[in-house]
């Protein structure tokens, strides 16, 4: 049986930190309680996968959506393509253009549910200023990325994103093929 010792260090702007020493290892105890838990994959709804494709992201946002009560049903059941879909700013608000929501059977049945119909973004005044700056100004585009959760709300991250041409999917494809031939030579 090993022994362990508690050490207490207080340091000069009154924080504490607490050590648990043992012959055989180290251990911080408030390093592992601090660590952020990585994005589960549980969250994620719907990916748009073309869209890393067919473009250069530059940065992202994530933003907010307006939904009825029968698309909140048919994000939970996952029924959601982002594929084809694309985001626009008009009269200094954002808008998702073309995704599909597939309505549940059991939605209700007083709602006539549309399944392309065009929904709001929620945006901060700030992220939708500077987007506007980039659609107009830089020659940018706003392409949908992926839906997910957080925190129990549905949120859209949206790319700013410049096009990619032939060449550069080409660059693109052999690179990613190379990382692979490479961890196969790696492991083994």
């Amino acid at each position: 049986m090993t022994a362990a010792i508690l050490i207490q260090i207080s340091r000069t702007d009154n924080s504490t930190r607490r050590i648990i020493a043992s012959p055989t290892s180290r251990r911080d105890v408030n390093s592992m309680s601090s660590k952020k838990s990585k994005k589960s994959s549980g969250n994620v709804i719907a990916v748009n996968r073309k869209a890393r494709h067919d473009y250069f992201i530059e940065d992202t946002f994530e933003a907010g959506l307006v939904l009825e009560g029968w698309e909140v049903k048919s994000l939970r059941a996952g029924n959601v393509q982002l594929a084809e879909s694309y985001v626009y700013i008009r009269g200094g608000e954002a808008w998702l253009f073309g995704a599909h929501f597939s309505p549940l059977i059991s939605a209700s049945s007083h709602v006539k549910a549309d399944p392309t119909r065009t929904r709001k973004l929620l945006l901060h005044r700030q992220e939708l200023d500077r987007l506007v700056g980039a659609v107009e100004r830089k020659g940018f585009a706003l392409v949908p990325l992926d839906l997910h959760w957080h925190k129990g709300r549905a949120k859209l991250s949206i790319g700013m994103a410049k096009g990619k041409k032939q060449h550069d999917k080409r660059a693109t494809s052999k690179d990613r093929d190379w990382q692979r031939q490479k961890e196969r030579i790696l492991k083994g």
